[in-house]
């Protein structure tokens, strides 16, 4: 039973680093768009994070919308993702305590749902790495494969 087990799991593992590497690029695609948007206008970004009372709200529009853009290019290349997805975390427990977690659950209300699963995803690249198929594995040989 135990030789069974064992192949079991080989046979499940065979699949990780492509889904690894899905989760990465799905991860970057999400933070493309509100990268770009707040990114483009700055000056409204900064002026939106005031009004929901973040504090140094020019600073963290700055600090945000760059970080979502190095994130994002960082996530696809597979280079630093432990480190650049921890980051990305802080912004989404940002993201769910400034914003949405006034909006209950649901994504229908604006809820914390789908920052909640960049959490967990994000989680899954801290703990797992980048992959066989990144930079980070081509560079540094990731032993936490």
């Amino acid at each position: 039973m135990k030789n069974v087990m064992g192949e079991i799991s080989v046979l499940f593992s065979y699949p990780k680093h492509l889904i690894i590497l899905v989760v990465r690029l799905v991860l970057a695609y999400g933070f493309t768009k509100p990268a770009l948007l707040k990114i483009n206008d700055i000056h409204a970004t900064s002026k939106w994070f005031e009004s929901i009372d973040i504090p140094l709200h020019t600073f963290f529009a700055y600090f945000v919308s760059g970080l979502e853009t190095i994130g994002l290019i960082l996530l696809v290349l597979g280079l630093f993702a432990r480190y650049i997805s921890i980051l990305l975390a802080f912004i989404m427990l940002g993201a769910i305590s400034f914003v949405h977690i006034q909006h209950g659950f649901a994504v229908a209300n604006n809820g914390i749902e789908i920052p909640l699963y960049y959490l967990l995803f994000l989680s899954m690249i801290v703990s797992f790495g980048a992959g066989k198929y990144s930079l980070d594995n081509l560079l540094f040989k990731d032993k936490h494969e």
